[in-house]
């Protein structure tokens, strides 16, 4: 959903204040003086990130370290506000999806030999001029190499991005060595480097940090990776699972808990029923409220509301403070005949619940029986699209964005044990028969999303009790890479643009912020959805479904949510041969070629449209396919068979599956 001009002239008129304590980099008592520039880079402060440089030990962490943010460190909204960074300085590491970003000046990609997003397995070689390794294993990780096509020259970034997300918790060494220019001339490291190689320094601040770097160039050659032809080199640790997810699985825990056995309390608002002539498809809509507790510092979590945090540092319901989120259920005409399957349902980008009153899925849930109900995404829903576009003016709030995330996370799951529990929704008159008789509702509760919903999804999933099967539709993980890469951040992107003018420092803002939203999106619980389940939480079946050159969410991103799930399987064949540019298309993840197939599964559903730009910017060329896998009689009988059964249905009579333009 895009911004609407009004709203875009309203917030654009200021850059709004916010005062920056001068000891926002402080934590406990003690703690080292953070670190404000690394001598390595000087085309941005923060440069290069992510990295230990700006971090301290830290005994109570489970990384044993902490991101020490100082507020002269972080990009200042209009080249005058910093960023207060005490929510930042709660992580004990960066985004396991972060990628790495420097400034070198002419370099050229090509020349240098650097993997590109066409043949990430370029970048496992032994002479790889970049190079990812984890410090502890010297296990080489993947990635592919790019310069920002949106930046002029001048301030254009290398950015690093790993091609499945790092492992959490873990440290990492990054390399640059043998790099070229147009002409194939060895670009040289900076004469600060230089003299930090040698020992040989400028003041105290180049002499730790020297010290820093010959420790990083002596663990590499340790893993027998040479450094001959250096430019740069340095280390960073990723953020555990524990801080990651610890916020939402407390929330989870703590919430139901205090429900126990019961149903959570709920209000039927409106039940509007519909004769064959208002509605083919839909026999009754009904909607209301669910009572959920609040961890966040306002009453009823409006917009713009933060986590409350208790004194152990998690999130604490302030007492009396719930969340009425709100419930939108469709009931099919088939329900009359055959209880449905109640499916929990995601909208998509700054949307509401309403988005199940779609043609599309309201045929396809009369089609296979499915009972779709929705609540808001707050935190990126309709109602708060205003606080989502003034954050991008200052990035000091932007934790409210992810903080309301977390608490729709439980308000999904309290909707979902509605769904099932025997004292909810089917014991409300709305939910049964006409003649109140008959339960409505009947089989296991299953997840579906698309868009925001599938990425939102997978995060859902990850802290999910209630049902083990969710359809993925269109998803991606990792904001910081979709962003630029999808027609939808346009107007987003100008107002980013208003305060943070720079695009070299745009980049920078995207990661950083990208460390917050992994409390919110399915990039910091991914890696816990298939496999490596959290505490108390079994493992899912995740089905996920791809609209080849997405004009809206990158098919990178969602090639990144597969690897990141454990290699979850494509069936092939995906494509027509040619269709995808890669040199191994689909690289490291495994076919899946027998039906009907069990556990998790990626498809490929080709409109027609161009393959995807090669670089950082949206795919802008033919018709946008993104919503056309929920027009498809083929796709939603495959999600409506999985869902029901956990089975992945071969829809497209062993060729690649195709849609028509018109769905």
């Amino acid at each position: 959903m895009r911004i609407g001009a009004a709203l875009v002239a309203l917030l654009t008129t200021a850059v709004p204040a916010v005062a920056v304590p001068a000891a926002a980099s402080a934590g406990t008592t003690g703690t080292p003086a953070a670190h404000v520039c690394d001598p390595a880079d000087t085309a941005a402060c923060m440069l290069p990130f992510p990295n230990n440089w700006f971090t301290v030990p830290d005994r109570s962490t489970a990384t044993g370290r902490r991101v020490n943010l100082s507020p002269l460190a972080t990009p200042r909204a209009g080249g005058v506000l910093p960023a207060d960074p005490r929510e930042w300085n709660r992580s004990d590491g960066f985004s396991p999806g972060s990628a790495m970003l420097t400034r070198v000046p002419g370099l050229d990609l090509a020349r240098t030999g650097a993997a590109p997003i066409t043949d990430m397995a370029r970048s496992l070689a032994p002479d790889a001029p970049i190079v990812l390794m984890d410090a502890a294993t010297g296990e080489r990780r993947p990635y592919f190499a790019e310069l920002d096509a949106n930046a002029p020259e001048s301030r254009r970034l290398l950015l690093v991005r790993p091609a499945t997300n790092l492992r959490e918790g873990h440290r990492y060494l990054v390399l640059l060595r043998g790099l070229k220019d147009q002409d194939g001339n060895a670009i040289q490291p900076t004469p600060a480097v230089r003299r930090m190689l040698s020992g040989h320094t400028a003041g105290a601040t180049e002499k730790e940090r020297g010290a820093a770097l010959r420790r990083t160039v002596r663990e590499l050659n340790g893993h027998h990776v040479p450094t001959s032809g250096l430019y740069l080199a340095w280390d960073f640790t990723v953020a555990s699972t524990r801080n990651l997810t610890e916020r939402a699985v407390h929330m989870r825990d703590d919430a139901f808990r205090r429900l126990g056995k019961r149903a959570p309390a709920f209000t039927v608002g409106k039940v509007t029923d519909f004769t064959t002539d208002q509605d083919p498809y839909l026999a009754r809509r009904v909607e209301g409220t669910v009572d959920v507790p609040s961890y966040l510092d306002r009453p009823g979590g409006p917009p713009g509301s933060s986590l409350h945090y208790g004194r152990d540092g998690l999130p604490e319901q302030i007492p009396g403070n719930v969340q009425k989120a709100n419930f939108r259920c469709n009931i099919p005409r088939s329900a009359l005949t055959t209880p449905a399957q109640p499916v929990l349902y995601g909208h998509g980008l700054m949307g509401s619940a309403s988005e199940i009153d779609s043609e599309k899925l309201r045929r396809a849930a009369q089609a296979h029986d499915l009972m779709l109900c929705a609540t808001d995404w707050i935190g990126m829903s309709e109602g708060d699209i205003a606080n989502v576009a003034s954050v991008l003016l200052n990035v000091t709030r932007f934790n409210t964005v992810p903080d309301r995330q977390q608490q729709s996370y439980l308000d999904f799951l309290f909707l979902g044990r509605d769904l099932v529990h025997p004292s909810g929704f089917t014991a409300n008159a709305a939910f049964r028969s006409p003649d109140g008789g008959r339960p409505l509702i009947g089989g296991g509760l299953a997840y579906a999303g698309a868009s925001q919903g599938g990425i939102q999804g997978a995060a859902l999933t990850a802290l999910a009790t209630d049902f083990r099967r969710s359809a993925l539709i269109v998803p991606g993980i990792n904001y910081s890479t979709m962003l630029n890469r999808s027609v939808d951040f346009s107007q987003y992107e100008t107002l980013l643009g208003i305060s943070y003018p720079d695009r070299l420092e745009q980049q920078l803002v995207l990661n950083l912020i990208q460390m917050l939203w992994d409390r919110g999106e399915g990039d910091g619980y991914a890696a816990h959805v298939t496999r490596d389940p959290l505490p108390g939480t079994p493992t899912h079946q995740v089905l996920l479904h791809e609209a080849f050159g997405d004009h809206q969410v990158a098919n990178i991103a969602t090639e990144v949510m597969a690897r990141t799930l454990g290699g979850v399987p494509v069936r092939q064949p995906a494509l027509v041969p040619g269709r995808k540019p890669d040199v191994t298309p689909f690289w490291n993840l495994p076919a899946l070629t027998r039906f009907p197939a069990t556990g998790s599964g990626l498809v490929i559903w080709d409109s027609g449209t161009p393959a995807p730009p090669i670089t950082d910017t949206p795919n802008t060329a033919g018709n946008d396919p993104h919503g056309d896998t929920r027009g498809s009689a083929e796709a939603m009988a495959q999600v409506a068979e999985f869902l029901r059964t956990g089975r992945i249905v071969d829809t497209c009579a062993g060729l690649p599956c195709t849609i028509h333009p018109q769905g």
